[in-house]
């Protein structure tokens, strides 16, 4: 059925918004603030929603992703736009990759940089399902996903002693100083990453032919499910996170538990192996579809920017190659991760600004261009997003 066959770009794109960088950030603001940023975490999945929303439907309309149509901006514009879009995959692919390369080390208890080259090996396997097709990969990513669920929704009921008026109370905004601010802005700005915004628009570019305007409309709306039910999930995902630190870590007064080492101990400690063991996992499954992912994104980058192509898994082999250089160093990963999202935060602009010229403009949409109040609320979505960033890299550089 081609509705059906609409179903599972979103999923792709979701995994961008579980990486190893959203764990920490996650488990920070709720060790620290307990419920208090759960709104936060709620209010930036609806921001990528959208987002995520007008690049599948950029696809859709146009049969051609953000980067090919960025690409008629002139050549040095492209040439510029495709350096800061290979720089961005980069950093990707090294959070993700530093990520799983951690997940392995905690569940077996193998060094960093001989977790680094297992970690190579099944990301190839991973990718060598899209050579198959789209759909197997898809669903490779999706199952993927899912193990990242199940994991925390086991540490969820491990940990237990929820508090339901604790949770509706951080369902409505409100700060609690300086030290909550700043965990909000990490939260928000690391909402939006550059490569999916890119990603999506090719997932949905050739699924299906629309016949006419009618059909259009009708896939239209099963993109809005597939973007509902993925991005949905990376949402309830990231608030588990936040729900688990809060009600162990705040809960007995350990606040300062602001890294994924320090959370994977403090569930040993405080609950048991098993929730130790089903962190891990979910740890590993993000690291390792973001990471494949992030590759698979580097590619639609270089072909539309470009009009170049090279093997999936020579790049896969090139992008690898800074992280593995981190983990034979011995460089702190946490440190790493966190200067890998400084760069991830200089090219939000990049993709979110092109990506609102393109879906407010008839003669680029058709019948699918936005509404006047999606334009506005995207725009302000945007706003919001590139200052906090902005006020991230300038906070993480100025210290």
């Amino acid at each position: 059925m081609p509705r059906i066959a609409l179903l599972g770009p979103a999923f792709v794109a979701a995994v961008a918004y579980v990486d190893p960088g959203n764990f920490a950030t996650n488990i920070a603001a709720g060790a620290e603030h307990g419920y208090l940023l759960a709104w936060v975490v709620v209010a930036s999945s609806a921001m990528a929603m959208l987002v995520q929303y007008l690049s599948a439907k950029l696809g859709l309309a146009t049969g051609r992703n953000l980067p090919q149509l960025a690409a008629g901006f002139g050549r040095r514009t492209r040439f510029g736009l495709w350096i800061q879009a290979e720089a961005v995959a980069i950093a990707t692919d090294l959070a993700e990759f530093v990520g799983a390369a951690i997940g392995l080390h905690l569940l077996f208890g193998i060094g960093l940089f001989p977790a680094g080259l297992v970690t190579a090996v099944v990301a190839f396997g991973v990718l060598a399902l899209q050579q198959r097709g789209h759909r197997r990969f898809e669903v490779a990513i999706a199952a993927l996903l899912g193990l990242v669920a199940l994991g925390f929704l086991y540490d969820l009921v491990a940990v237990g002693h929820q508090s339901a008026s604790g949770i509706a109370g951080g369902l409505v905004p409100g700060l609690a100083g300086s030290g909550s601010l700043v965990l909000a802005v990490g939260i928000i700005g690391a909402t939006v990453m550059p490569h999916v915004v890119y990603l999506h628009s090719a997932l949905t570019q050739d699924r299906i032919r629309p016949r006419d305007a009618a059909e259009r409309r009708r896939l239209l709306r099963w993109l809005r499910i597939d973007v509902g039910l993925g991005l949905g999930a990376a949402g309830v995902i990231n608030l588990t996170m936040l729900l688990v630190a809060a009600a162990l870590f705040h809960r007995i007064g350990a606040t300062d538990v602001d890294s994924i080492e320090a959370a994977h101990l403090g569930l040993e400690r405080y609950v048991g192996g098993g929730a130790a063991l089903a962190f891990a996992v979910a740890l590993l499954a993000s690291g390792l579809s973001s990471s494949s992912v992030g590759t698979y994104a580097g590619q639609v980058v270089l072909q539309g920017f470009m009009g170049w192509r090279i093997p999936l898994f020579l790049r896969r082999a090139i992008t690898m190659t800074p992280a593995l250089v981190v983990l034979a160093l011995g460089l702190p990963t946490t440190d790493v991760l966190v200067i890998s999202q400084v760069v991830l935060s200089f090219g939000i602009p990049f993709a979110l600004v092109p990506l609102i010229l393109f879906t407010r403009r008839p003669d680029v949409m058709g019948d699918l261009v936005n509404r006047r109040r999606t334009t506005v609320a995207a725009s302000a979505i945007a706003g919001l997003i590139i200052a906090l960033n902005g006020y991230l890299v300038v906070d993480t550089i100025l210290g």
